[in-house]
């Protein structure tokens, strides 16, 4: 015969059978069992009331488990990080080891790229690639990849350039670096955070990759409309005549940053690529002191040249 409990507490385990099944009844019988008389079953009914109450707080904790699940497995800004470091590179000019008549320094570092498709490829700006290399004294175009005193040498060649996009697809020898993902398919928006790695003023800091983040602060035509054709240079027709837009961001990119990876920070992976020159030379050209807002131009434009004419 069964009763309600009133004083007892449950101290053993509630299991809930049926409820999702046949839906909560009115009143529903549950069973306890006492920890100190375990050959002892007594009945415990719970009201209707009661049993929602239970039901509603075992569906928050499950919810509560599964966001905790998914923040667990979202990688952190540190280890996403560490993944696309070993990518990306500074571009510049090399002579050989002790070139007695160089015109320059032994190196010298233009910009930032990185690694994409079988890792022997690498993106960058087609501003950051010299238009005069000092052939006679043995100059050479080069990709540094690693940091610091451990950094290594590869000699590049330039497998073909989008003066439109500005942008510019190398090609170094064996082995490969560790290529990042091109994710075509974002949807980017106003608002969204980013985060991009590059070597900032390399000559004076060194090979040593700094990341910065920010957000998208706009998404804007690539060159600015005037009232009067006549205030329009030659770049900036260019660009109306083939009109696309860009990413303007609420982060600084300095010198030396151009080319660099434009990165969701959470994935890794890449939607634009750093651009300053470009930009500047389209939308501000009409200022005297040109902002220090920061553009890059949409990933797609990077797997259309990897893609070819």
């Amino acid at each position: 015969m069964c009763r309600r409990r009133t004083r007892w507490p449950v101290l053993g385990v509630l299991v809930i059978s049926g409820v999702f099944e046949h839906g909560a009844a009115p009143r529903s019988q549950r069973v306890a069992v006492r920890n100190n008389t375990p050959q002892t079953a007594v009945c415990e009914l719970w009201t209707g009331r009661e049993l929602r109450l239970r039901v509603t707080a075992l569906v928050i904790l499950a919810l509560a488990c599964l966001q905790t699940s998914k923040a667990s497995a979202a990688a952190t800004l540190p280890e996403v990080i560490d993944r696309v470091r070993p990518s990306v590179v500074a571009i510049g000019l090399v002579y050989p080891p002790r070139q007695p008549n160089r015109k320059s320094d032994p190196i010298v570092y233009l910009g930032t790229g990185f690694a994409v498709g079988n890792g022997r490829q690498v993106i960058t700006n087609a501003h950051v690639i010299p238009r005069v290399i000092d052939s006679d004294g043995q100059q050479k175009l080069a990709v540094f990849s690693g940091r610091g005193s451990a950094a290594r040498v590869h000699l590049a060649s330039v497998t073909r350039t989008s003066e439109e996009h500005d942008l510019a697809l190398l090609r170094i020898g064996a082995p490969g670096l560790p290529a990042l993902p091109l994710d075509t398919a974002a949807v980017v928006r106003e608002g969204q955070e980013v985060a991009f790695t590059g070597f900032p003023i390399g000559n004076v800091l060194g090979l040593y990759p700094a990341t910065h983040r920010g957000i998208v602060s706009a998404i804007t035509p690539m060159a600015r409309s005037v009232e009067n054709a006549r205030d329009l240079n030659a770049a900036q027709i260019s660009r109306l005549r083939n009109p696309y837009d860009v990413y303007q961001l609420d982060a600084v990119a300095y010198p030396g940053n151009s080319g660099s990876p434009l990165f969701d920070p959470a994935s890794g992976k890449v939607i634009g690529v750093i651009n300053a020159v470009l930009v500047k030379e389209s939308r501000e050209a009409a200022l005297q002191r040109p902002s220090g807002i920061s553009y890059a131009i949409p990933v797609r434009f990077v797997q259309q040249l990897m893609n070819g004419p």
